[in-house]
């Protein structure tokens, strides 16, 4: 092969090679994740406002209002199966299942997760809720849903959402009966769902003890005596203590 021949085939291979290059980097580059863009008003690398990320691990949603602060499946989730743990509730015809504050519904050969219809009467708040006010009256709240306490029934009901209810203004402290939450660590590793079963079964027991129900209006008794809550909190604590938590 003469000089000529050498240089045009060193030439052409220069130019192969350097378009296959530029292939490769165009393929690497669109394979590159693109970068996490910043949601508009909120800062970037962060999750929603509490700083805490919008999904969990599982594709829960977290639920923000009245710093409620729980993760819950969205509505139209469906499975395949029912929690242990569920109770079954009717409306007419309807069927529903409620279990850790979670709503569901059959569908097919599975359960999805519905929002339930106002009247549905509970015994047993959700083991995680939030206790929010408006107008000097007590709603019990989880996963978008609001409970208030019926007396004739002796349970809670799903109740439409109050008045100005998306407003974070709205909630006004209860009457007559500070709210004074005892903040309590689980010493032997106990898990949030035991924890939790453990202060409801606390609550009831304290509950009987001293005829005072924080979850009431004046601790459901005339006057909201102070001396009463003292007494509640102290049975409370000892309850907790007796199981394993350190009570503050």
């Amino acid at each position: 092969m003469n000089k000529t021949s050498k240089f045009a085939v060193l030439c052409a291979s220069a130019v192969f090679f350097g378009q296959g290059l530029q292939i490769a980097a165009a393929a690497d580059e669109h394979g590159r994740p693109e970068p996490a863009r910043a949601e508009p008003g909120r800062p970037e690398g962060r999750g929603p406002a509490a700083g805490r990320p919008g999904f969990d691990a599982r594709g829960q949603v977290l639920d923000e209002r009245h710093n409620h602060g729980r993760y819950y499946p969205p509505v139209g989730t469906v499975r395949a199966g029912l929690p242990e743990g569920y109770r079954p509730y009717y409306r007419g015809r309807d069927r529903f299942y409620f279990s850790g504050g979670i709503w569901y519904a059959p569908r097919g050969p599975g359960f999805v997760v519905v929002r339930p219809p106002s009247g549905l009467v509970i015994s047993v708040l959700p083991p995680f809720y939030s206790t929010v006010w408006f107008g000097g009256v007590p709603y019990y709240y989880a996963d978008n849903v609001y409970y208030s306490w019926q007396p004739d029934q002796n349970g809670y009901a799903v109740v439409d959402p109050p008045d100005n209810a998306d407003n974070a203004d709205s909630p006004s402290a209860p009457p007559d009966n500070p709210q004074q939450d005892l903040i309590i660590y689980p010493k032997n590793g106990q898990s949030k769902d035991q924890q939790a079963a453990d202060q409801y079964e606390c609550h009831t027991w304290a509950k009987g003890q001293t005829g005072f129900d924080p979850t009431q209006p004046g601790g459901g008794q005339a006057g909201g005596s102070a001396m009463s809550r003292s007494n509640y909190d102290r049975a409370m604590s000892a309850c907790l203590q007796a199981r394993g938590y350190q009570v503050n």
